[in-house]
């Protein structure tokens, strides 16, 4: 693989995405898996968003959640995978600098505030099944909106931290990323100097935004589970544990996988494997999402189904 010329001083130069270099016989299948992944996606998302504003019996706090997932899942997706399509069928590979810093910085805000998101979300389920006489006055409007909020503010403030500290380090013309996106880890190894700082810096944020979500959830499901055995129905149980486990199963390939990737040490990320490893939670889990959490809904597919029927009526009368 050829080295880009450098044309801007320092760490200006842009930047060569490896990614599937050393599977050439697999580029091309990955490029038709991850474009109908990322269509379906975009469509799948893009349905969640639209039945959650336009149906009145889904202005609930689950589904206000949801839209925001979806939301953030369609944004995720396209800081990441255009850019991946482009390399799969492009054999320069290249990225220009700021197009490096943008995709650094929107995936790294949007990846965290999922983290944190998917934590809210949780507790949204517990008060639902431990607490559903207090739901309304524990969820009210005000407080989701807050939350959300919230939400999002600690994605912007912990890429504005991390983005800017790796972005510091000098790379000595070191440009080829051996990876398919602009992460912070995989930077912070093309690095010239001493790392140790910004490697403490980034399992810190790891541990906040990975560990204690994902602890929260855990502990959250736990709860749950023990309401639902105290359920007397056979029918009740077994529904309500199909939900918990398509949404506990997402939750371990979304932070697992993410885990794998950021709680490693520097000589040890970023084998083959983990490029793979990333594709769970850049392509898999968005496509999941939709259909896990909200399309094998009856209640979904009621108010698809009637939006439809409206969409129809409305173009044939």
């Amino acid at each position: 693989m050829g080295t880009v010329r450098s044309t801007y001083e320092g760490n200006r130069t842009g930047f060569i995405l490896l990614g599937f270099s050393d599977y050439p016989h697999l580029q091309k299948v990955l490029f038709v898996v991850i474009l109908i992944l990322y269509l379906l996606t975009i469509l799948g998302n893009t349905t969640i968003i639209l039945i959650s504003h336009l149906e009145p019996k889904l202005h609930t706090p689950m589904y206000f959640f949801l839209s925001h997932l979806s939301f953030l899942d369609l944004c995720f997706t396209s800081s990441v995978i255009p850019q991946l399509l482009v390399n799969l069928w492009d054999p320069m590979k290249t990225i220009t600098y700021g197009g490096c810093v943008v995709q650094l910085y929107v995936s790294l805000s949007l990846g965290a505030t999922e983290c944190v998101l998917l934590a809210v979300m949780s507790y949204d389920r517990y008060v639902a099944i431990c607490r559903p006489l207090q739901y309304t006055l524990l969820m009210h409007p005000h407080l989701c909106v807050a939350l959300t909020s919230l939400v999002w503010l600690s994605g912007v403030a912990t890429t504005m931290v991390q983005s800017t500290l790796t972005l510091q380090l000098p790379f000595c013309g070191h440009h080829q990323v051996d990876h398919f996106i602009c992460e912070v880890p995989v930077l912070i190894k093309l690095a010239c100097v001493d790392t140790t700082f910004s490697e403490a810096e980034l399992f810190v944020a790891s541990i906040l935004f990975l560990i204690v979500p994902v602890s929260f959830i855990l502990v959250s499901y736990g709860y749950i589970v023990q309401a639902v055995l105290k359920i007397k129905s056979a029918t009740g149980r077994k529904k309500v544990f199909g939900t918990c486990s398509s949404h506990v199963t997402v939750v371990i390939i979304f932070y697992g996988t993410i885990m794998f990737m950021y709680l490693q040490s520097a000589k040890s990320r970023y084998k083959d494997q983990g490029k793979f490893v990333s594709l769970f939670y850049t392509v898999v889990t968005p496509v999941l999402n939709p259909l896990i959490y909200t399309l094998r809904n009856k209640e979904v597919k009621g108010a698809l189904w009637k939006v439809l029927r409206k969409i129809l009526a409305v173009n044939f009368t």
